[in-house]
């Protein structure tokens, strides 16, 4: 049995894209490598557009990689694995309004994974999982007739959990699973997460791009830029000291309650545009934007270096 749960190794995910009459591979996730434990959460940040959604759909094989391997439980993750697999491995998605079936009750969006897996042996016991999993989540018995647009969003991310955890598994990714969410619903929300993994011992990836919710909810935190991870680091320590100039900048731009804070803080602006994932440009996808960046960061693209207590950073002049 291996250490961790999830293993991620240089993950690649390309999507060949039209441009005149040839095809150009777009590098949504190139080269990504991370590791989760048992019962742990791993918070991916970056901004849109940077691969987060990508890697948490590769990493279940709902896309099929390009490249590298995951493995589960020490176990390669491929076509045939994923087959038994499924049902320890689930995935919350971001939109509570698009990922639940319409002309679904909620009894039936929450018992489908339970039919698919075929994990009860007659229709009451069916019946009695379907309402102890609503009652975990926090919603009603008399809410199982009902159809997903009589709820709100927060309702509706709540059946998207329960249908998560119907199978019993011991990984979630969550995909930005509280960012359509209003905040005070948000706060409800990763409280239950965090008391579902108390009680049920699951380990999650948890995609956002808000480093608030990720800080308060995460035991490691990876930040991803352009497809790659540039920096992963104890939560703590991420936030208390961020060594690559990117998590720097997305740092510097949380905003603190504290008007007397925030007045002392600088924030630090970056300059340019993101560039496009067709036309990267040489070494450092980051150096375009870094007021740190040398020759050397055109010539040849960093690694992710340990800098000490499992401090990542991928970066030359850190």
């Amino acid at each position: 049995m291996s250490e961790y749960l999830v293993e991620v190794k240089d993950l690649k995910q390309y999507f060949p894209i039209k441009v005149g009459f040839k095809k150009i591979p777009l590098k949504a996730v190139d080269g990504v490598s991370f590791s989760i434990k048992p019962g742990e959460t791993l918070g991916l940040v970056g901004e849109s557009g940077c691969g987060k959604t990508t890697v948490g759909r590769s990493l279940l094989r709902l896309y099929n990689p390009t490249g590298g391997e995951v493995l589960y439980n020490g176990e390669k993750v491929d076509e045939k694995s994923i087959k038994h697999m499924r049902k320890e491995m689930q995935m919350v998605f971001q939109d509570p309004y698009s990922s639940l079936n319409p002309r679904m009750t909620v009894e039936d969006i929450i018992g489908e994974p339970l039919d698919v897996h075929k994990l009860y042996s007659n229709r009451a016991e069916r019946r009695e999982k379907i309402m102890s999993l609503m009652e975990l989540v926090g919603l009603n018995a008399e809410h199982a007739t009902r159809y997903a647009h009589e709820f709100s969003g927060g309702q509706r991310q709540r059946i998207g959990i329960a249908r998560a955890l119907a199978t019993d598994p011991k990984f979630i990714v969550c995909d930005e699973a509280v960012s359509a969410l209003d905040v005070s619903i948000q706060a409800q929300v990763i409280n239950m997460f965090e008391e579902l993994q108390d009680k049920l011992g699951v380990a999650y990836l948890f995609i956002a791009h808000d480093l608030l919710v990720v800080h308060h909810i995460s035991d490691r935190i990876a930040v991803m830029y352009l497809g790659r991870i540039v920096e992963i680091a104890d939560s703590n320590e991420l936030n208390d000291n961020p060594l690559h100039p990117y998590t720097q900048s997305l740092l510097s731009a949380v905003p603190y309650p504290d008007p007397k804070m925030a007045k002392e803080r600088k924030r630090i602006v970056l300059e340019g545009d993101v560039p496009s994932p067709l036309h990267m440009p040489s070494g450092c996808a980051f150096r375009t934007r870094c007021r740190y960046a040398t020759e050397k960061c055109a010539k040849e693209c960093p690694a992710l270096t340990d800098r000490g207590d499992g401090h990542m950073v991928a970066c030359w002049n850190k």
